[in-house]
């Protein structure tokens, strides 16, 4: 079921040598040696047991060469993964001692600016996060190695045990460019302390927009919004655009930002702000301290939130998480990121050995059991979910049988950031919905026409 529904969205070492400086050290020592024995005298003219009385010379044993290790540089955007992907680089070292890995954190913003660095002063990470928005165009420039051949030759790596929603996203024209690495939904998180003092029930796969309506209401009180309805796509209005059977992109490359069901959804999803249900909040980190601050009763959050929730005192004592309500359709955005390997990496065998094993089924299951991320490969989400008893989680997968991929196409990094500032005066109270959802499906065309 997971896999016809992703279908139905598909778009578009080198080997270290010895440098001749280590020949000349060990050319160096065996002349050494053979200097010590000759005379058969150490350096203060004592016996060493050398050749005495014309005997033969005990042969030495020959020294071995020993490679220099290999440091590979993992980058990473997800703080709150770090520590079980260190867990699983260590694994993989102990079974590689040859290879090093060091995990390098970099916040959202600032991954791309330093990727775009890299990639444009030829000193990119060896292995790196993918994401959907990025691909085309690291893939196209040529800045990503081809794994196809890799692929097909791995004993380790399956790919149609990966979704094939995800698999096509890092494929391009015929080639593949990353091996998948998680998916992710989005879920409601709820204030249980805050519902129960209201008496209002938790929500569940019965929600509709109006029950969540009506909760946001009663639970606004005393200082505390009952809902924060962010301006955020994927962990927002993308979400309710497609419950309420919107789009974002159509088929034939057009915006959906102008579509009357879209502008509807836009109007219902801004209401909560004009009616001083949710506060206005627009950074990420402004989204989560509203959260565990106290500040607002619900919340739309990512899976990959789990492990920065769970580690927050306030959190994790009063709050759970359900699927997301339904209007005319039940959707939650689904996702998921690539490993990529650079194509100017110095270390090509032992970079492509790392991620063939983050896309094992041996990583993909310690991933899922360490809750670090909803591992991608089939069979592994259980894990996740046993991971966390805390939380209810298993909301996440659920949601997979009708998740919608997220939009997406080759220049999604440049029409969704100028989507997204159209959008913000709709926001801001500056303009109407449905005159900002029309500027933002003018400056989207725009941008799409240019992939023609």
């Amino acid at each position: 079921m997971r896999k016809a529904i992703i279908q139905s969205h598909r778009m578009g070492v080198v080997k270290l040598k010895k440098a001749s400086v280590s020949l000349l050290l060990a050319l160096g020592l065996v002349l050494s040696a053979c200097s010590a024995n000759n005379g058969g005298g150490d350096a203060t003219g004592g016996n060493t047991g050398g050749n005495t009385g014309g005997e033969k010379p005990a042969e030495e044993t020959p020294k071995t060469e020993t490679k220099d290790p290999v440091t590979l540089t993992y980058a990473i955007w997800d703080s709150n993964q770090e520590k079980g992907l260190r867990t699983i680089a260590d694994e993989f070292e102990a079974d590689n001692p040859g290879t090093k890995i060091n995990i390098t954190v970099t916040g959202w913003g600032d991954y791309w600016t330093m990727l775009e660095a890299g990639a444009t002063g030829g000193s990119l990470p060896d292995v790196f996060w993918m994401h959907s928005n990025e691909i085309y165009r690291y893939a196209s420039n040529g800045m990503l190695m081809d794994l196809s051949d890799k692929i097909a030759g791995s004993d380790v790596v399956e790919m149609d045990k990966f979704p094939e929603g995800l698999t096509q996203i890092y494929n391009f024209e015929g080639k593949q460019y990353a091996i998948p690495k998680d998916f992710d939904t989005i879920g409601l998180w709820y204030n249980k302390t805050l519902f129960d003092a209201a008496g209002v029930s938790y929500p569940d796969d019965s929600w509709t927009w109006d029950t969540l309506y009506d909760a946001a209401k009663t639970l606004t009180k005393d200082g505390v919004y009952g809902i924060l309805t962010p301006f955020h796509n994927q962990e927002g209005y993308y979400n309710f655009i497609y419950q309420n059977g919107g789009t974002v992109i159509t088929d034939d490359k057009k915006s959906g930002y102008d579509d009357p069901k879209t502008i509807e959804a836009l109007e219902f999803y801004t209401k909560f702000i004009r009616d001083g249900l949710s506060p206005a909040i627009y950074g990420d980190s402004e989204r989560a301290e509203a959260l565990q601050n106290g500040l607002v009763a619900m919340g739309f959050f990512g899976s990959w939130n789990l492990s920065g929730f769970s580690s927050n005192e306030f959190i994790a004592q009063n709050f759970d998480v359900a699927v997301l309500p339904k209007q005319e359709r039940q959707a939650s955005i689904f996702n998921g990121l690539g490993h990529a390997v650079a194509h100017n990496t110095e270390h090509a065998e032992e970079a492509w050995k790392f991620v063939e094993y983050l896309g094992s089924k041996k990583a993909q299951e310690r991933q899922a059991e360490l809750g670090v991320a909803i591992s991608a490969y089939e069979g592994t989400a259980n894990l996740w979910v046993s991971s966390n008893p805390n939380f209810n989680i298993q909301a996440f997968v659920d949601m997979v049988d009708y998740a919608v991929i997220r939009p997406y196409s080759n220049t999604t990094a440049v029409w969704e950031d100028k989507a997204y500032e159209a959008l913000k005066p709709a926001f801001t109270g500056e303009k109407s919905v449905e005159e900002a959802s029309k500027n933002a499906a003018a400056v989207m065309n725009e941008s799409l026409a240019s992939e023609k």
